[in-house]
């Protein structure tokens, strides 16, 4: 019997990537979008999934997306939101507020909403996207780098308290990927990025992809951080 994964934020760069890693290897899609209507059904028709729009910071618009998509097996928190770099004291509390509730409240609602599903069954896995700026911070990025900060501190303290009813929940941290939120970049600035990445590239939605899929296979490692930066940051 296959099984079913919702992945929010599935329009993006990052999110189609993983919409179709997850269903070419066997797994029923539900693809949650809120604004890229024309995006989420062109992914529903090459995978055959479902598309249901929400917007992830409302937690009654998510409860509602839940009640659509039935059972779900692997919840993949990615959708999340960036600001234009600029100084902290440029950043407004409005514009503090919009990135904390797309990026750790939509993923706080999502896991408030399938808890009790995959408490009830005694199994399910929970994968949120973080990002290495979470990790290490980011100069003139601090509140997005504390909203996904916050992301790592919930991973793991969800990870003890829901690992008796043999749910995992796990945490991707990407670095420099290849999207349209880096398309504004001058290829200068790309450039000397790479030059600054051991591995000697930037990363690709792919890789991500790759390492979403290794987690919703794995019954046994939950609580963890899996960086995907080429060795960056460290």
């Amino acid at each position: 019997m296959k099984k079913t994964a919702l992945i929010t934020g599935a329009t993006g760069g990052i999110g189609r990537e993983i919409t179709l890693a997850l269903w070419k290897n066997g797994y029923e899609v539900i693809i949650n979008y809120n604004k890229n209507e024309k995006m989420a059904k062109e992914l529903a028709g090459i995978t055959g999934g479902k598309a249901v729009k929400a917007d992830v910071s409302e937690l009654s618009e998510v409860e509602r997306m839940f009640a659509e998509a039935g059972d779900v097996d692997v919840l993949v928190n990615n959708a999340g939101i960036a600001l234009p770099q600029m100084p902290f004291d440029s950043v407004s509390p409005d514009e503090a507020r919009k990135v904390f509730d797309i990026n750790f409240f939509g993923v706080f609602n999502c896991c408030k909403a399938v808890a009790p599903i995959f408490i009830h069954k005694k199994q399910g896995k929970i994968i949120n996207i973080s990002s290495v700026w979470g990790n290490v911070g980011a100069s003139c990025e601090a509140v997005y780098s504390a909203s996904k900060s916050a992301i790592t501190g919930f991973t793991k303290s969800l990870a003890k308290e829901l690992g008796p009813s043999g749910i995992t929940v796990n945490q991707i941290s990407p670095g420099f990927i290849k999207t349209k939120m880096n398309e504004h970049l001058a290829q200068d600035a790309v450039e000397e990025i790479e030059n600054e990445i051991p591995l000697g590239r930037i990363g690709t939605p792919e890789d991500v992809a790759k390492a979403v899929l290794f987690l919703a296979d794995n019954d046994y490692i939950t609580g963890t951080d899996i960086v995907i930066d080429g060795v960056w940051t460290i």
